[in-house]
């Protein structure tokens, strides 16, 4: 094996691509559509060409989660709503489990995942965040799965920026890996100005942003 060759591969060990929840339901005609959801993909397939490790975290919900507007009489989508754990934003039914719509994009090269992490299968809890649930409290044991394969270093990727991306940042700086968004493999719901807001805190918490072209 070349020296060249043998140090990327020594190198890209210890670190790990984590494409965000790009399914069927984030994409155009799905029921909570980011916009231009889909473009994302070709970026990502190229993008996990480059890496050893690879994992893809999937919304996986039950039917009537407590985070569908349709759980609650007279509640509309993207009300917010007070729940055990905290505010909750009430979402339009959407990534039920086995359905269409929780499906990967198909053009998304899913095949090359080490893992795939379903999260948000809980009826009660909705879950933005590979690493936890919204309560804070209930672990999808990310966190393990990637310290004893020695990894270190995150590149984030997926839908939304601003939500599932975001959340999932935060937390894998605080758990104490490096931690880079790929914004041109990502996009935005922009709730309110929520995409702004997550951008400038991914910024004061050390989370890089950076292009697919800067790798």
């Amino acid at each position: 094996m070349p020296v060249k060759e043998a140090l990327v591969k020594k190198t890209l060990a210890k670190e790990a691509l984590l494409v965000i929840d790009v399914q069927n339901d984030f994409c155009p005609n799905g029921s909570l559509a980011v916009p231009h959801g889909d473009a994302i993909v070709p970026v990502i397939n190229q993008l996990i060409d480059r890496f050893e490790t690879v994992i893809l975290s999937q919304d996986w919900h039950p039917a009537g989660h407590s985070s569908f507007a349709s759980s609650h009489a007279g509640k509309n989508p993207m009300e917010l709503i007070d729940m055990p754990y905290g505010k909750q934003i009430l979402w339009p039914d959407h990534c039920i489990q086995g359905s269409k719509g929780a499906e990967f994009h198909a053009d998304l090269n899913s095949d090359r995942a080490d893992l795939i992490l379903r999260k948000g299968y809980h009826s009660s809890i909705d879950s933005y965040s590979a690493f936890q649930e919204n309560d804070k409290q209930t672990l999808t044991g990310l966190t393990s799965y990637l310290k004893e394969r020695g990894i270190n270093k995150l590149y984030l990727t997926g839908l939304a920026t601003d939500f599932c991306v975001y959340f999932s940042a935060i937390d894998a700086v605080a758990r104490g890996f490096e931690t880079l968004v790929i914004l041109d493999a990502c996009r935005g719901i922009n709730l309110d100005g929520s995409l702004e807001t997550a951008l400038a805190d991914m910024q004061t918490n050390h989370i890089k942003l950076i292009q697919s072209t800067d790798m």
